[in-house]
């Protein structure tokens, strides 16, 4: 009995053994997973001050005045909504289809993920919804995914129930932390939903072109369908799978009550459009040049103490969801654009007929200027981005790997070719050091890199790069420019005739500025900015004629000289005892059409006719320039500017007066206000506030105002800026208007300066650079090539019902004393003189040039003076 008794215990103590094991292992693998979940609760979750203010790479948008959007800045094209704008559509989709208890439960949705084990991994039943809630989804938004390549099976299977761990984890903190719709805002923010755009709004205006707001049921359909999973989803590129997704969440909608069967009926049956789709960039939509100069003031902006963030660092464009408020009004700029380019197309074509088999960069050049124009032209071509590819191509490597040695160390074309004449011993170094080529603070890094292995592998990727350039360059291959009828057109042409090509492109700036607020309103650099991205707004240039109203100005306010005195068009000359007039010769300039009537001409007349002889006299009268430069000073032009060079921009010379000043678009806007605005200078700006993405105000524009000219004095040169648009110039406008034109030596430049009691705008024509230019008074002057520009300009925002312009609007009413002042109207009649009659008739081919419908014999008849034929038969 007993041994039985000892064979009936054996089993019992393994029985007890094995419950003992099976107790350890169940205490084990607890204490396992309270680690394992303590572990994951501890480790990179997002922490409540992360979820509290969480990252988001913001746009920063730009607006016009009317708060329409027309830029934005961005790493990630994002817009930030809150829960109050979001679209109902939008709303109901989103819970229908992603988080049909979002409001009953706490982050996780336990029913939801029992329905996904069941409905849509059994029974592969798509439409029943997804296990992850909206707050889980926002949390899986939040860190990033472990990468699962080269982890076994087991591995990755651990990895992601880490991950949903970690979820789960992140979704009830942010429940703890947020409002239900708060949760929804933000993973609607957070989402990519690829091709660019990041957030519902963003994804909205790419998808349909359009506010989220804005969207229709289908469209808002498509975009909640996109979140499971937007690469799948892609209604670019896999249409019949996102309609499909559209279609179930429509079919959601309908399910829970939202939309009706018929509803329902008619929207699956819908197609999927998207022929609104744009891909956003920095570059795309109006005034381009703007705000690429737009750019680069706000960087230089935010860098300033007073508007740096709270924190100390300075605001970042591209990820700070700034509102950027400008003052610039669409409605003024599209017809700014419109004006310069169709007038640009016609000045174009005129160029091209004028330099027909002529070769502007050696035609009536010495030695001296060929080498400098094709110098220029060498630049430009080293400039162009199939040059900067050969050059990485053959010294990109060998740079990189001299710089990992010496950082920062100058490695451009020159200096790589002043290196090789030392290498070859045909310079020394130290020479190079002593003209500035290299500099000092490099001499151990050149003298070590002489000496090593690099610079022999540098010499020969350069001379590689120079034969191969060659090669290259002078080839014909297929390539595209710049065409004003298409835009762009392919062509066969050698790259470096291409870069000629475009050379030879005239370029215009159009500034329209409010000359009592100093709010700029249109803007356009140029034409074209997918090629001629160079701005003309900002760029340089001398002035011609354009500056005489200021001497004029200064010599009836400061030394008393009536409007109506008339002096003898004769040569004049500054000799150099002249006292404060700084000449080291006799200057003795002549006027533009090379001749001297030697009639007489009051200071109207003199304008209008803009008579160098007349203003060379008036500086005379006046005996220094200072006192001119003191009241362009007073108009917003600083008289101690200086150029890259060093050089004064407004210098101490006589010849200043004749418009050998080199000074923008912007600046000359701006120095025209004082003459709108009753002789009160008014600073042009282009950004009225901005405001950090919590509509803080961060910076507010406010122009510098001055008293330049007094209002007597101001009205003068009104009336006379008033009558170089009067009788037979004038421009058919229904605004009183008033304006100067501008023409600099060789017609390399050609300015318009307009005036309205509301509107002040400047407009300048040429080339890039001065030879690229007419060759005739006729075909380069201001009246011609600028001038239209104002005029159509002003047309149009005149039969703009839209802008409401006041065209009836006057200039602010003169003081006591105008009227004695200007006593002279007899003398503001035009008189029957040679230049007369050749500016009616470069008048009268202009219109005809305009319409664009004439013939030789039309213009013969019209026109009976013998040499204006032959001009005729000559120029066209």
């Amino acid at each position: 009995m007993a041994g039985e008794q000892t064979t009936l215990n054996k089993p019992r103590k393994w029985l007890r053994y094995l419950l003992y094991l099976i107790i350890a292992m169940i205490l084990i693998g607890f204490v396992s997973i309270i680690l394992f979940l303590v572990n994951v609760a501890n480790g990179d979750l997002p922490s409540f001050e992360e979820l509290e203010n969480p990252k988001y790479d913001l746009a920063s948008v730009v607006y016009d005045v009317n708060g329409e959007p027309f830029g934005k800045y961005f790493i990630e094209n994002r817009e930030q909504i809150s829960f109050d704008d979001l679209n109902p559509h939008i709303y109901n989709a989103l819970l229908s289809t992603e988080d049909l208890r979002y409001y009953s439960h706490s982050g996780i949705d336990f029913r939801a993920l029992m329905r996904v084990a069941f409905k849509t991994v059994l029974f592969q039943d798509e439409s029943s919804g997804g296990g992850s809630t909206i707050s889980q989804q926002l949390a899986k938004l939040l860190f990033r995914r472990p990468n699962l390549s080269g982890k076994s099976a087991l591995g990755r299977i651990v990895a992601l129930v880490e991950v949903k761990i970690k979820e789960w984890f992140t979704a009830i903190k942010l429940e703890k932390q947020y409002t239900k719709e708060e949760i929804m805002a933000m993973y609607l923010n957070k989402f990519d939903f690829i091709n660019g755009a990041h957030g519902i709004e963003a994804a909205s205006q790419t998808y349909f072109g359009k506010s989220q707001g804005d969207l229709v049921q289908e469209e808002a359909a498509t975009l909640v369908g996109m979140l499971k999973n937007p690469s799948l989803y892609n209604p670019l590129r896999f249409p019949e799978k996102s309609q499909n997704r559209r279609n179930i969440v429509i079919g959601q909608l309908q399910k829970y009550g939202h939309i009706p069967q018929e509803v329902y009926d008619s929207l699956i049956l819908m197609p999927l459009d998207m022929e609104s789709f744009d891909r956003d960039a920095h570059d795309k939509g109006p005034a381009p040049h703007f705000r690429s100069e737009l750019t680069k003031w706000l960087k230089e902006l935010l860098k300033r103490e007073e508007n740096l963030k709270p924190d100390g660092t300075a605001y970042n464009i591209y990820t700070d969801g700034l509102q950027i408020q400008t003052t610039i009004d669409l409605h003024y700029q599209r017809h700014a654009e419109a004006a310069v380019f169709e007038h640009m197309k016609k000045n174009q074509e005129r160029y091209w007929r004028v330099w027909d088999n002529k070769n502007p960069w050696t035609y009536e050049a010495d030695d001296a200027q060929k080498e400098l124009r094709l110098g220029v032209l060498e630049r430009r071509i080293k400039e162009s981005d199939r040059y900067l590819s050969l050059h990485n191509k053959y010294l990109g490597a060998i740079k990189s790997k001299i710089r990992d040695k010496h950082a920062g160390l100058p490695l451009n074309e020159n200096v790589i070719k002043a290196l090789i004449k030392v290498k070859e011993q045909k310079t020394k170094m130290s020479s190079l050091f002593k003209n500035g080529v290299l500099k000092e603070k490099y001499i151990s890094a050149y003298k070590d890199l002489m000496t090593s292995s690099d610079m022999d592998a540098l010499m020969n990727g350069y001379k590689s790069l120079q034969t191969n350039y060659k090669t290259v360059f002078d080839t014909k291959t297929n390539m595209k420019i710049y065409d004003y009828e298409k835009g762009e057109i392919e062509v066969e042409m050698t790259p470096r005739d291409s870069v000629k090509y475009h050379n030879q492109h005239l370029q215009s700036g159009l500034l329209a500025v409010d000359p009592k607020t100093g709010h700029i309103k249109a803007w356009v650099g140029g034409v074209g900015f997918k090629y001629f991205k160079f701005d003309h707004v900002n760029s340089k240039r001398q002035v011609g004629s354009t500056i005489k109203p200021f001497v004029y100005a200064t010599a009836i306010s400061l030394q008393g000289i009536s409007p109506c005195q008339e002096y003898e068009d004769i040569q004049y000359t500054i000799a150099p005892g002249d006292v404060d007039l700084f000449v080291d010769e006799e200057w003795s300039p002549a006027n533009a059409n090379e001749s001297f009537t030697g009639n007489d001409y009051n200071l109207y007349q003199g304008l209008l006719y803009s008579k160098n002889s007349i203003t060379v006299r008036l500086v005379k009268e006046l005996g220094s320039v200072d006192v001119i430069r003191e009241v362009l000073h007073n108009c917003g032009i600083d008289k101690d500017m200086t150029l890259p060079s060093g050089r004064l921009a407004v210098p101490r010379l006589p010849s200043m007066v004749l418009g050998a000043a080199d000074l923008s678009v912007k600046d000359m806007t701006g120095a025209y206000t004082a003459f709108a605005n009753n002789g009160n200078y008014t600073e042009p700006i282009f950004v009225s506030s901005i405001r950090d993405k919590n509509g803080k105000t961060i910076y507010t524009g406010v122009p510098e105002r001055k008293k330049a000219i007094n209002p007597l004095y101001n009205a003068v040169m009104v009336d006379m800026l008033m009558n170089n648009l009067a009788g037979g110039y004038s421009l058919g406008l229904k605004s009183k208007a008033g304006g100067k034109t501008g023409t600099t030596n060789d017609f390399a430049d050609a300015w318009f300066m307009g005036i309205t009691p509301n509107l002040v705008t400047g407009t300048w024509v040429g080339g890039d650079d001065n030879w690229i230019r007419f060759l005739t008074l006729d075909d380069g002057q201001g009246f011609v090539m600028s001038r239209p520009i104002f005029q159509n300009f002003m047309k149009k925002i005149e039969a703009d019902t839209l802008i409401n312009f006041d065209t009836k609007a006057s200039f602010v009413t003169p003081p006591d004393g105008f009227s004695e002042l200007t006593d002279c109207a007899r003398y503001k009649q035009v008189k029957p003189e040679d230049e007369q009659q050749s500016t009616q008739q470069t008048q009268s081919v202009y219109d005809e040039f305009e319409d664009e419908e004439f013939d030789e014999e039309e213009l013969e008849e019209e026109f009976e003076e013998e040499e204006f034929e032959e001009e005729f038969d000559e120029e066209f």
